[in-house]
């Protein structure tokens, strides 16, 4: 059985926009992020006339017959597709440095990036760069009715899941959702291609995809929040990786010490802006430490295999760089 029915607001009050039962597998068809305001063909003026009231367009409510208030809701994710392409932004507001002034000039201003997908990859121009991502689908944002009554922004994650952006939850993931209404009433969207851990300029490579589903009710689990089985995704990238790191008593601080210092240093290849998006697709940020006190340690791994034939160029200077 397949959905398509949307809604940009968590509201638990919402008609399911269908009924399946335990055991069930369902296939969604789910818009990219800007509800299909970005299309393969867009520029900037896109990006300009945006109407953020459209942004996250999720595919449901999925009302799971058996369902009820204390189980959980196991997802198992069996298939993810784009339609060969995908896009990244920088939206000015918004992203990990929209409120810091000490950037390079242009990080925060609007910019767009479309991607090509083809045979497992994402590829685009970054400067005089052809870079290319390998792809691991999956939903940004995926999550069950809220508790609370009332119209809610689907922007920060919760205990019933939502925008969590945890690219571990990709195909052949088993996930686990508290239900806290009769039905779990599951919704999905925001699919990605691509993303670095952090999603530092506040998009991945966002993609319109069809998805499918085995959904099945696990009796009285009482969850407080999702918890999740996947593959490990350690061999992501072959070859080497390069590698930023922060220190700070702080953990934001430490991050945005990472991703300046990223970004400073791919701007010798490419537009601020430009690095600032593709960090957003391929850097993955560690919490490398926590104990160390006062310090946090954060590390950003960026694999110079995304880079082709300009991997070796970008080594060469990084690693004079850091001598």
């Amino acid at each position: 059985m397949s959905v398509h029915s949307t809604h940009s607001r968590w509201n638990s009050s919402l008609k399911p926009a269908i009924y399946v039962k335990d055991g069930d597998t369902v296939e969604l068809e789910v818009k990219e992020a800007s509800d299909g305001q970005i299309r393969r063909n867009s520029d900037l003026n896109d990006v300009t006339n945006l109407d953020f009231s459209r942004i996250h367009p999720l595919t449901g409510p999925i009302f799971v017959e058996g369902a009820e208030p204390g189980d959980a809701l196991k997802v198992e994710i069996l298939d993810i597709h784009g339609e060969g392409w995908g896009w990244t932004a920088v939206i000015p507001g918004f992203g990990f440095l929209s409120k810091e002034n000490d950037v390079p000039e242009g990080v925060n201003s609007q910019a767009l990036k479309i991607w090509s997908s083809d045979e497992g990859y994402v590829s685009a121009k970054f400067g005089d760069i052809y870079v290319k991502v390998k792809e691991f689908p999956f939903p940004g944002v995926i999550g069950t009715g809220m508790r609370l009554n009332g119209v809610w922004s689907t922007i920060p994650p919760r205990e019933n899941g939502g925008n969590m952006d945890v690219k571990q939850m990709t195909v052949s993931s088993r996930i686990y959702f508290p239900v806290f209404r009769k039905g779990a009433l599951l919704s999905v969207g925001d699919t990605h291609l691509a993303q670095g851990d952090g999603e530092v300029c506040g998009s991945a490579v966002e993609a319109p995809t069809k998805v499918k589903l085995r959904v099945e009710v696990v009796k009285s689990r009482n969850l407080k929040s999702p918890v999740f089985v996947s593959k490990p995704r350690e061999a992501e990238y072959d070859g080497d990786h390069i590698t930023f790191m922060g220190f700070s008593n702080d953990l934001w601080n430490a991050s945005l010490m990472v991703v300046k210092e990223a970004i400073s240093f791919l701007s010798n290849f490419m537009e601020p802006v430009e690095a600032y998006m593709l960090l957003s697709t391929v850097m993955d940020l560690k919490v490398s430490q926590v104990v160390d006190v006062p310090n946090w340690t954060v590390s950003g791994f960026i694999p110079v295999s995304v880079f082709g034939n300009k991997g070796g160029e970008i080594m060469d200077a990084f690693e004079a760089r850091e001598r």
